[in-house]
């Protein structure tokens, strides 16, 4: 790769997260999985948390071998008291996260008619409920700390337009931005600065095969761009967010998803 022109270093020296802790929930496979990588390669040393504790140590090793500084912690974000032991953890091993990325997340797909009350619960816990609890306790932290940082919530597009069979998702998801505005309110004061993404349909491992069937490719027809997104796509977004390039944003929410909301209806 060429060097970098003099006066572009200087444009992308606040992106950089040089000497920061980040945080990243559901952080085994996906966007979280991906989202790690991404933070570490911008010089963070990165915390990867998930339920299953196997799963975060060997992503945390592949962290470690391209060079990254990482810990895996086992962290339920439905349970206020896992998320305080991952953190203590954490803290022990890297220090105070400054950057923390929402992501763990479910689907249950149903029709709302057939949805009891475990699905429900289970997606609200874990996809709205898991977000607000983890942004509570971090940024508690960061104030105890004396520290500023940047909480991400990862959103979707079904915050803002609805599809059937997600009534519990949508519902989540639509809470979580919301959220993202209340909190980023709240802790502007303390330098804390909360802002969320909202990704349309993305070639992760989960359903990169399904894109590939007829279903797949008419839903890909319905997006202005003509095909999902692709994980790199996702980069620019969370860098800016985690990082001093948005340090006047706070209460945004950023939707990437090739179009797909401007479709016709």
């Amino acid at each position: 790769m060429p060097e970098l022109a003099p006066g572009l270093q200087g444009l992308l020296a606040p992106f950089s997260l040089e000497g920061r802790v980040a945080l990243v929930t559901g952080a085994s496979s996906g966007f979280g999985r991906h989202f790690a990588d991404v933070l570490s390669q911008a010089g963070a040393r990165v915390v990867l948390a998930a339920r299953r504790l196997e799963l975060v140590e060997a992503a945390a090793a592949e962290v470690r071998t391209a060079g990254g500084e990482a810990c895996a912690v086992a962290m339920d974000v439905t349970d206020s008291a896992s998320i305080a032991s991952a953190l203590d953890t954490a803290e022990r091993a890297l220090g105070v996260a400054t950057v923390v990325v929402n992501n763990a997340g479910i689907t249950i797909p149903k029709p709302l008619l057939d949805l009891s009350d475990d699905d429900w619960r289970s997606v609200v816990d874990t996809n709205l409920n898991g977000v607000a609890y983890v942004t509570r306790a971090t940024a508690r932290r960061m104030v105890d700390a004396g520290l500023g940082g940047s909480i991400i919530n990862i959103a979707s597009i079904l915050a803002l337009r609805v599809q059937s069979l997600l009534t519990n998702y949508a519902a989540a998801k639509a809470g979580v931005v919301q959220f993202t505005k209340t909190a980023a309110l709240e802790l502007a004061p303390h330098d804390i600065r909360v802002n969320a993404l909202c990704p349309g349909y993305f070639a992760t491992e989960m359903i990169r095969e399904w894109l590939a069937t007829p279903d797949g490719q008419a839903l890909a027809a319905r997006i202005p761009q003509g095909r999902a997104g692709e994980l790199d796509e996702l980069n620019g977004p969370l860098l800016l967010l985690a990082s001093d390039a948005s340090s006047h944003m706070t209460g945004a929410d950023i939707v990437i998803d090739g179009g797909h909301l401007l479709s016709d209806l």
